[in-house]
């Protein structure tokens, strides 16, 4: 390949609301007008990149494209004074990988305004290991502990733990200091969720009570990805004062719950968006998640994966076959 050529996966309809992915040869005249050229050396995958790579035209609206909402790399060209070639950066959400061409690709153009510099401490493919899933979690508990939530208050119920928001929330509350009470249902996934800091294991059953409006109080903190029954029964179960975070909806995006457990216990609920969150509060995460929020089995929880093994992947998150967090080698 010449150097304005680059590798990338290209999700195509090959016909009427069939898709098919490829690793095809692009050029660097084919990305979009921008600020700031990135050589992506890793990726991560996420539910977006999935949804985008069967033809999901909420996620992207044309094809071919390259999906991948999470990049980090090295800036190889920048036309604003902020950043300059050989910078180390991250990129994640915004309209990357959704409808301008994102981290499954060798190379990305985007604004300069979502480029991210490298924390100190934090290396490109340690950036990945968060990614998105990283950023959404450390939002989520960011929340949590601006509205005053301190572990000695009680356990915080994590929902999809086992998925790659979920178990990196599991991870960074355990090196936080909470409790942390993870849920999933998958019967083999005790020893995997109690290694990354569960400190107990519920099976979704145990949480689920779509009849009784009101439920024993057992949550100071929710942390969830899937919404709908499960949100809703997390809700009626919250200690007083309690607050919980969502940024989900895997499960559902109905949430069909009553005022009882706002007006009775005077809990909160919290949304949560990585994708358009100001620049501000962005980069104070990614600084603890560098630093403090760090955790121990942050390796334990990623599976480095090429990008020939993308595709088989991105239909395992679509099945809900996966387990912890993906990071793709891109280059390096």
């Amino acid at each position: 390949m010449s150097e304005t050529q680059f590798r990338a996966l290209v999700v195509e309809e090959a016909e009427p609301k069939k898709f098919v992915s490829s690793i095809k040869t692009r050029s660097l005249d084919e990305l979009p007008p921008g600020g700031v050229l990135v050589r992506v050396h890793y990726s991560a995958l996420n539910y977006k990149d999935a949804l985008s790579s069967v033809g999901n035209r909420g996620v992207t609206r044309n094809y071919p494209h390259t999906p991948g909402v999470d990049a980090s790399g090295i800036v190889a060209a920048s036309d604003d004074a902020r950043f300059a070639a050989g910078d180390e950066v991250l990129v994640t959400s915004y309209d990357l990988g959704m409808n301008t061409d994102g981290g499954l690709g060798e190379y990305i153009r985007v604004p300069v305004d979502w480029v991210v510099k490298l924390p100190p401490g934090m290396t490109l493919k340690r950036a990945m290991m968060f990614g998105t899933a990283g950023l959404t979690a450390g939002l989520m508990i960011d929340a949590l502990v601006k509205h005053g939530l301190e572990p000695a208050q009680g356990p915080v119920l994590v929902t999809g733990a086992t998925g790659g928001v979920g178990s990196l929330a599991v991870a960074i509350l355990a090196k936080a200091g909470y409790q942390v009470a993870a849920v999933t249902g998958k019967a083999d996934a005790a020893d995997f969720l109690v290694s990354l800091g569960a400190s107990q294991v519920v099976s979704r059953e145990s949480v689920i009570d779509t009849q009784r409006p009101m439920l024993k109080e057992q949550w100071a903190g929710v942390v969830d990805v899937v919404g709908g029954d499960m949100l809703a029964s997390a809700l009626k179960a919250m200690r007083y004062g309690g607050v919980a975070t969502c940024a989900g909806l895997v499960g559902s995006p109905e949430l069909h719950t009553s005022v009882f457990p706002f007006i009775l216990r005077g809990i909160t609920l919290v949304g949560i968006d990585s994708a358009e969150c100001p620049m501000a509060r962005r980069v104070a995460v990614w600084n603890k998640l560098a630093d403090e929020w760090r955790p121990d089995c942050l390796e334990d929880l990623t599976t480095e994966i090429t990008l020939e093994e993308v595709a088989d992947r991105l239909a395992a998150l679509l099945q809900g076959n996966a387990h912890g967090h993906y990071v793709v080698k891109m280059a390096g």
